[in-house]
């Protein structure tokens, strides 16, 4: 891949280690001719990556989701360095940032171009998810929903709500609402059910090309709608909502020998008898 010219550092402050982290990456950039920009600052700065070559975010996979408006927009690549818990994004350690930041900043990564979903409301609202868009009660109780697929009805939905998940989101809420991994190559949107109150309505994976459409059912007049873990109160006005893959992608930089099940095995300690 081409070299870094430019990049951003964005730090989560509040992971201990990740300012002196980021200290020591930008001294590795400004030694290798890198032109570097630090902010600590959330959400951030107006435009802040627009022109740069890179953006390195240290902290964990909160914390890049939060670059995630601007990498999409000004496409700029993102390498994630984990100080928190999991990391499937965030995918470089402390210490493998530390010793690759160099041979990375000379061209040696992959780029992987990953998948999102766009939400659009009655108004026309566009919001755009890395992750996964969840649709849950705003009070105490159950939900109903109606899921149609390509102006078809799939099932009317009784339960907690419904997450519609990205394959890199997989790794998250739908995992443990008991949704399928799916590799983050894979051309497909998933549907899991939280809780349903019919134990038959299980999750569905939908072809990439499919234009989901959500209606809120009569007597509910209002749910949350969270996107990518930021929720509002979502009116019944609002309904339907369209889901669909947005034809916009997110660039995450990763190491060449990168390979989904590796990481997968090693975070969710696959084969160590858990």
């Amino acid at each position: 891949m081409k070299p870094i010219k430019s990049i951003v550092f964005v730090v989560n402050k509040s992971k201990p280690g990740a300012v002196e982290l980021a200290g020591s990456l930008k001294t590795l950039a400004r030694a290798a001719g890198v032109v570097t920009r630090l902010t600590t600052r959330f959400p951030l700065p107006r435009n802040l990556l627009r022109g740069t070559g890179a953006c390195c975010v240290i902290g964990g996979d909160g914390t890049l989701l939060g670059v995630v408006e601007q990498a999409v927009a000004f496409q700029i690549p993102v390498i994630g360095v984990n100080l928190g818990k999991l990391g499937f994004l965030a995918t470089y350690s402390a210490e493998e940032a530390q010793s690759k930041f160099a041979s990375l900043l000379k061209g040696s990564y992959k780029l992987f171009s990953r998948t999102m979903l766009e939400c659009r409301n009655a108004s026309d609202k566009i919001t755009l998810a890395l992750n996964d868009i969840v649709i849950k009660s705003a009070a105490p109780g159950l939900v109903e929903l109606s899921v149609l697929s390509d102006g078809k009805a799939v099932n009317d939905y009784f339960g907690d709500g419904l997450i519609f998940s990205t394959p890199t989101g997989s790794t998250a809420y739908n995992l443990s609402a008991g949704g399928p991994l799916v590799h983050p190559a894979a051309k497909v949107i998933a549907m899991t059910p939280i809780c349903p109150h019919t134990l038959s309505n299980r999750g569905v994976i939908f072809d990439h090309n499919t234009r989901l459409r959500v209606h809120l059912q009569k007597g509910q007049p209002r749910v949350e709608v969270s996107i990518d873990g930021k929720a509002w109160v979502c009116r019944a006005s609002e309904f339907p909502l369209s889901i669909t893959t947005s034809k916009k992608t997110f660039p995450l930089i990763q190491e060449k020998d990168y390979t989904h099940f590796s990481l997968v095995r090693t975070k969710l300690h696959w084969g160590n008898g858990l």
